[in-house]
């Protein structure tokens, strides 16, 4: 039989005080109450009891050693889980760290939320010289999708549901809320704090296109005699993949997918044009744009893409429509309820020429044949050079298809790009629109936190050093993750030339006799150096199947890689002669 314990008597004579919250409490309680259960960050003044508390009420704390690492780790979680990833920043230099990520979820559209602290108001405002004084929210307005000030802990609730709706609603996008410490540590009775808080009713609604959008859409498509799709990683964020595949079953429209759109349909399908890009700009006739832009990685529409093409945009913004091509028939709408209104009104059948779809298999099994040939040819190379390491790394990462990959660099994001196939959704995480490096270990974190699924990130060894000390924060928090570095001994390449004649290294080069699996030592990692493809090889099985933090140093060349990888072109042309 169950026993209660009674409520003690108040004591005659002494006064009963209410039970009392701070500010930070209001937050971590309206932070809960969205359903935020991660949070970022890097604490310090006026943070450090907010993630205090933000643990001992459920929300998992993930501390990093620098800002920037803890941002990107919280835009990473907000693309693989569709809500927002939530950075803790202190003030000032903090701040301005974490707003680098911020900003580059902005772009990228990956929902996400960073929370600073801030200083008191008036000495900032009056530029009297206050600690970390810095006017954060006016610097932020401008490089990111929203931002707040919360002055008083009764706007806390407001504004932690303001955020996350901006962060998630239409193009997704990074927030910022600024807490200023006044309103961190004001006091409230528990019992009015009680009253402040509410259940948000659909923080993130479905926009269904205009029926005649739709229509406008089908009749085009279906009139179409070259079609080709673009799946864009909106495609991959918005977890649109089956309908995407009804799309494709129904039409039997080629497709070809963005960096971080791989997987979402298999790169290697029948239907996969992934070889054949240039050809779909110049002869397709008809572009479906699934959750992808007409941006510079596209040629902005112009370049090698025909005057004639038509453009079909499924986009939930409509300023991207006619941003830099007229587009034909535009949908605006979430992809989601796009893409069952198009399939609905599909007919039986189009115009497409079955001679189009023979071609593009064709030249897709011969350039495909020429690609083996090059990571064949170069199996033997000693040292190793990128080809060689990524005929080592691909049977094994295509064979653990369920290993989420993280990639960045120059020459090593483009030739893992182009080496590796994925065939499942959102399991490609790189660098994306703005073509950083510099998000390498904070993305390996947040997608093993996010997913619980192992992470295996392949670095430049220059990409490498913008994160690199955040490999410790893998290893403290004992994470699933492999970070595999591709040492030439510079960027780009390890050749570079000083031109001046003296003892100063060049611009582009770093230390080709470089131990970074010394790492692993220090933070308590398995840690491998590798110069051959069996070792390689060898140690990359050993690490996924650990589960657990291991790094790996693979050796190349120094003359292994070009400057700027692909897209070197977008250099201006020097009139002396550069070695890079």
């Amino acid at each position: 039989m169950a026993t209660t314990t009674p409520t003690p008597a108040a004591t005659p004579g002494v006064p009963a005080y209410p039970e009392q919250v701070t500010g930070m409490d209001i937050l971590v309680r309206a932070l809960r109450m969205v359903g935020i259960d991660t949070m970022y960050g890097l604490v310090g003044i006026p943070v450090t009891e907010v993630a205090y508390i933000a643990q001992a009420r459920g929300i998992r704390f993930i501390g990093f050693r620098h800002e920037q690492q803890a941002g990107m780790a919280a835009a990473t979680h907000g693309f693989l889980t569709r809500t927002p990833g939530v950075l803790l920043t202190v003030s000032s230099l903090g701040f301005l760290n974490g707003l680098t990520a911020t900003t580059n979820a902005t772009v990228n559209c990956y929902p996400m939320i960073q929370i600073s602290g801030s200083s008191v108001r008036e000495p900032i405002d009056l530029e009297q010289g206050t600690y970390e004084g810095l006017d954060q929210l006016n610097i932020a307005k401008p490089l990111v999708k929203a931002a707040y000030r919360v002055n008083k802990p009764e706007d806390i609730p407001t504004a932690v549901v303001r955020a996350y709706r901006a962060a998630v609603s239409g193009r997704p996008g990074g927030v910022y809320l600024d807490v200023t410490t006044p309103c961190l540590g004001a006091i409230m009775n528990k019992a009015d704090a009680d009253k402040l808080f509410y259940m948000p009713v659909d923080l993130c609604p479905a926009m269904p296109p205009a029926p005649e959008a739709v229509k406008r859409a089908v009749d085009l498509i279906a009139s179409a005699k070259r079609p080709a799709i673009i799946i864009g990683k909106g495609a991959a964020y918005a977890g649109v993949e089956d309908k995407l595949k009804t799309f494709v079953d129904k039409t039997g429209i080629p497709y070809f997918p963005m960096s971080m759109a791989k997987g979402v349909l298999p790169d290697d399908g029948p239907l996969s044009a992934l070889s054949c890009r240039s050809t779909i700009m110049e002869q397709a006739d008809v572009v479906i744009l699934a959750g992808a832009r007409l941006n510079w990685l596209l040629s902005r529409g112009h370049g090698k893409w025909s005057p004639d093409t038509k453009f079909v945009q499924l986009d939930i913004d409509p300023e991207e429509i006619d941003c830099n091509r007229p587009i034909a028939a535009p949908v605006v709408g979430d992809l989601a309820s796009s893409l069952d209104a198009i399939i609905a009104q599909l007919p039986a059948n189009t115009a497409m020429d079955q001679a189009w779809v023979s071609m593009l298999q064709a030249q897709s099994k011969e350039k495909n044949a020429k690609f083996a040939e090059r990571l064949t040819s170069n199996a033997l190379a000693m040292p190793m050079n990128h080809w060689t390491a990524l005929g080592a790394i691909k049977p094994i990462l295509e064979s653990n298809p369920d290993v989420i990959l993280v990639n960045e660099g120059a020459n090593t994001l483009d030739d893992t790009r182009d080496s590796i196939n994925m065939s499942r959704p959102r399991h490609r995480i790189d660098c994306a629109t703005w073509a950083i490096m510099g998000m390498g270990m904070g993305s390996a974190v947040g997608a093993a936190v996010a997913t619980g699924k192992s992470v295996v990130a392949i670095e430049g060894d220059s990409a490498f050093g913008f994160s690199g000390m955040d490999f410790s924060t893998i290893c403290r928090f004992k994470l699933p993750v492999t970070v595999v570095i591709f040492n030439n001994g510079g960027i780009y390449n390890g050749i570079g030339v000083n031109m001046a004649g003296t003892s100063d290294p060049a611009p582009t080069t770093l230390n080709i006799k470089a131990r970074y699996d010394k790492l692993g030592d220090c933070f308590g990692a398995k840690s491998y150096y590798v110069t051959s493809t069996g070792e390689l090889a060898t140690a990359l099985k050993e690490a996924i199947a650990s589960k657990a933090p291991a790094i790996i140093d693979v050796q190349l060349a120094a003359d292994s890689g070009k400057e700027s990888g692909h897209i070197g072109y977008l250099n201006p042309a020097a009139l002396e002669k550069i070695t890079v």
